[in-house]
């Protein structure tokens, strides 16, 4: 194997040099970039990260070897040059070489005044940021740049106990250690960290021959990019300040334009062949660098000089706009646009979001549980959030916690906060699933129904009706109506998901409840619905009276009876739901859910609830406590109830199958799949799929139409995984439910699990909240023999999951890895579902293109 040599310490940019950000940082890779592309840099030395390291602990690099480039008297400047710009670093130090000796020189070159404001600079810069002295013993705005240049140097004297030091080695040497030990130190450590860099990253250093920007002539120093940093379009932006330094251009006072513009002078009117000369080079480091950059420039006597160019920072919008323009106009191959958005950035174009040069008056913070910002006026119950909702009003639905009870309310409330709550709570689920911005876990906030107010910390109120505004992309509750970005479904947004979907190799469906929700699948190209859960229904407008009238029916015919009065409402709904999908696979969930929790749970509730069965309110409170249980979460719900009260999925079956006989009717032959929760024997299913058989075909025979039907299982208790061969012998597919099976696998609770998961992750218990990114160790091993077992019965099997985790990145990878057919995951977590995929589609194939590069 070829032995590379190591890199220099210190290298002089040059086309040729050999660099690389990951040794000398990005800026100093950017600058040689630049110099290839015959842009005007000045003369540049990179320190490398080990010298800059060595440089902290006091072993200096080759001082002459640094200085040689630039000749007797330099002036210089230094920066940072960290492996991600991101990161940050120390600010950079001009001016550096100025001393007696070069005073007059400097004065010829630029003017005495000028030259004098510059030493002044220097003098006040490195007794602040290198010497460490304090910044009022240099401040000295009533005197002349001569005066206080002298009142500067004697207050460094007489602070520091020495003269300022006039030889350039040892001006840079002492700045060079300055900014050295700056990174190196405790505060700054913390500060990158929390921006996602590793503790030891690295820092270069880039020395620089200083391009005059004050003097005779055109000069100045400016900024300049060429899109709008929020939109992604093309524009020419940024500023330029004549006869200023670098850092005087970031201030907007006293700035020009840059283009023509009737309100004033621009650097296009005063220097028009430099400002061509601009336009040029950001057309050339976009096409050769293959980015939209932010250019750095100083002009000194009408000569222009790059100093740098770096990423022009963006928004997301801007993101999906400017890695689709760049494809488009073939700087990058549509691939590579598509590795470039990162999909987590796709969630806030999907909902309206708070300006973020808006005020934010925070009341409350808690966990940023579904995106996108909303405002409204609160209200504390869902029949109040449903009355707002009659009359045309927004409101916040603010509860101490959700319960199916609630998901009225929700769907009729612009966003919605608890007080309780994790990320994996009802009403995050819900929130997410609906698109309704929601932030849960705000447990600094009190909740007063009777007062019909809230309480806030610091002894703010908020009463029933005022305003508030829920931002649950960051999790922070504002006081009243803040400015909104609206949600940008643009067309580079339909274009990027496009290209991911024509590489991505594994399906992606929605998670849709209602036809509101399918029509919003439908809009996110979701490929078909993966799980409709039908309890859900059953809470809309009147058939949450016909389901407690079933509740308290005393028989199985009397059940029937009134089960009858919904079938033709769950007709209508999946009729609706074919409808609206197109013949897209629609799979159904038979009803999953305890009884009891159709049924109120205050006393005032209750006693409307006597009142519409004209029973006495004994009966009611006797009839609730027999439905309760120690753990409803494992006792009857599912297939249980199927079984033990067999009317309900009967129901359900008739209302599929004619809507199914009505889509065909309609010229559109669809073929449902209907699926069974919480399997844990073969003979569960043995018993289902005969009922579901013979009702088919009681409605084949009715209707005269030959449909056909998927039956499948929802696997989402560990025996059903174990036994996955056993059930595939009776099922055309497997669909896992990550939510249950992780509270099974678990033992945990995860509407409860939020009172300790974070003291859990924080002690390393568990790497992360497994409600939130799946347990790839432990419910992953359930998944993987699942699967493989279920295979080994029946090789055409469909396997998919349709939990909470099948929206996220790391579950839609050990799904590709397992051979999966598709995830299923809420409606708006579609589009960076299907640009996750896409792009773990493509890394794998980058790695097996590498992998055969390397064995050829």
């Amino acid at each position: 194997m070829q032995q590379h040599a190591p890199f220099d310490d210190v290298t002089l940019i040059t086309p040729t040099a050999r660099m690389s950000p990951d040794v000398h940082g990005g800026r100093a890779k950017c600058l040689q970039r630049l110099i290839r592309l015959d842009m005007p840099v000045p003369t540049t030395v990179a320190l490398s990260f080990d010298a800059v390291l060595r440089c902290a602990k006091g072993q200096l690099p080759d001082m002459k070897a640094i200085l040689a480039p630039f000749g007797p008297q330099p002036l210089l400047s230094v920066r940072p040059s960290s492996q991600d710009p991101d990161w940050g670093g120390p600010g950079a130090i001009l001016n550096i070489g100025m001393n007696d000796a070069c005073l007059p020189l400097l004065a010829d070159r630029i003017g005495q005044t000028e030259a004098e404001t510059l030493y002044l600079r220097f003098v006040q810069t490195y007794a602040v940021s290198v010497a460490r002295l304090d910044p009022e013993a240099f401040d000295f705005p009533h005197l002349g740049p001569a005066d206080a240049l002298r009142a500067a140097r004697d207050s460094y004297e007489a602070e520091a106990d020495e003269p300022f030091p006039q030889d350039v080695t040892t001006q840079l040497t002492e700045v060079l250690r300055s900014m050295a030990r700056a990174w190196d130190g405790t505060t700054a450590r913390l500060l990158r960290e929390a921006k996602g860099a590793p503790g030891d990253a690295g820092l270069g250093l880039v020395v620089q021959e200083l391009a005059l920007s004050v003097g005779k002539g055109e000069s100045g120093t400016g900024l300049i990019h060429f899109i709008n940093e929020d939109t992604g379009v093309p524009q020419v932006r940024g500023r330029y300040r004549s006869q200023s330094q670098q850092r005087d251009a970031r201030a907007s006072e006293g700035a020009l334009y840059l283009t023509k513009d009737p309100r004033g002078p621009a650097l296009e009117d005063i220097a028009p062949d430099i400002f061509a000369q601009l336009i040029r080079f950001g057309d050339l480091a976009r096409t050769r660098l293959r980015e939209e950059m932010q250019i750095e420039f100083t002009i000194e006597n009408n000569t222009l000089h790059i100093l740098d160019a770096v990423r022009v920072q963006r928004s997301s919008r801007a993101l999906v706009q400017v890695a689709v323009a760049l494809a488009q106009d073939g700087v990058i191959p549509r691939e590579e646009a598509v590795m470039r958005v990162p999909p987590s950035s796709l969630s806030e174009l999907l909902h309206r979001q708070v300006d973020p040069t808006a005020a934010r008056d925070v009341i409350v913070r808690g966990i940023a549980a579904s995106p996108g910002a909303a405002t409204g006026r609160i209200v504390l119950s869902a029949n109040e959030a449903q009355a707002s909702a009659a009359r045309g009003e927004s409101c916040v639905l603010v509860r101490r916690e959700t319960t199916p009870e609630d998901i009225r309310g929700m769907h009729a409330a612009q966003a919605v906060l608890t007080i309780r709550g994790g990320m994996t709570s009802h009403a995050a689920v819900i929130g997410r699933g609906l698109g309704v911005p929601c932030v849960v876990g705000a447990s600094d906030l009190m909740i007063d129904r009777k007062g019909g107010w809230i309480e806030a910390p610091g002894g703010r109120r908020f009463n029933v009706g005022d305003t508030i505004t829920v931002d649950g992309t960051t999790g922070a509750v504002l006081a009243g109506a803040p400015d909104m970005l609206e949600a940008a479904l643009d067309d580079a947004f339909q274009t990027l998901l496009s290209w991911a979907d024509a590489v991505r190799d594994i399906g992606v469906r929605a998670n849709a409840d209602t036809p509101k929700d399918a029509q919003t699948a439908k809009n996110f190209m979701a490929e078909g619905i993966g799980l409709c859960r039908t309890e859900h229904m059953f809470f809309d407008g009147d058939r949450i009276g016909v389901m407690r009238e079933m509740i308290f029916a005393g028989t199985a015919d009397d059940r029937r009876a009134v089960l009858d009065r919904l079938l033709p409402m769950q007709r209508d709904d999946f009729e609706a739901l074919f409808s609206i999908m197109e013949g897209r696979p629609v799979c159904i969930r038979l009803f999953d859910m305890p009884l009891h929790e159709f049924l109120p749970y205050d006393k005032s509730g209750q006693r409307d609830l006597a009142e519409q069965l004209d029973l006495p309110l004994s009966t009611v409170v006797e009839r609730m406590q027999g439905l309760s249980e120690y753990n409803p979460m494992l006792g009857m719900r599912g297939v249980r109830q199927g079984i033990a009260i067999p009317e309900i999925y009967e129901m359900q079956a008739r209302a599929i199958f004619e809507a199914t006989a009505r889509a065909w009717g309609r010229g559109m032959p669809v073929q449902p799949e209907i699926m069974i929760p919480l399997i844990s024997a073969v003979r569960e299913v043995e018993l289902i799929k005969l009922r579901l058989d013979k009702i088919a075909a009681e409605v084949r025979g009715a209707t005269g139409v030959d449909f056909k039907f998927k039956l499948g299982v929802m696997v989402e208790t560990p025996r059903a995984a174990l036994r996955a061969g056993d059930i595939a012998q009776f099922t055309d597919f497997l669909s896992f439910g990550t939510n249950d099976l992780t509270q099974m696998t678990y033992g945990l609770s995860r509407d409860d699990a939020g009172r300790f998961m974070s003291a859990y992750v924080k002690q390393g218990v568990y790497p992360e909240d497994p409600f939130h990114s799946l347990d790839l160790d432990g419910v992953g091993e359930l998944l993987a023999i699942g699967a493989m077992r279920g295979r080994q019965t029946r090789s055409d099997v469909v396997l998919s999951i349709c939990g909470e985790h099948g929206g996220t990145r790391p579950a839609i990878a050990f799904c590709r890895a397992q051979g999966f057919d598709y995830v299923s995951c809420s409606p708006f977590r579609v589009p960076a579902a299907r640009l996750s995929a896409a792009q773990l589609t493509l890394l794998d194939a980058r790695m097996a293109s590498s992998a055969g590069s390397g064995r050829a």
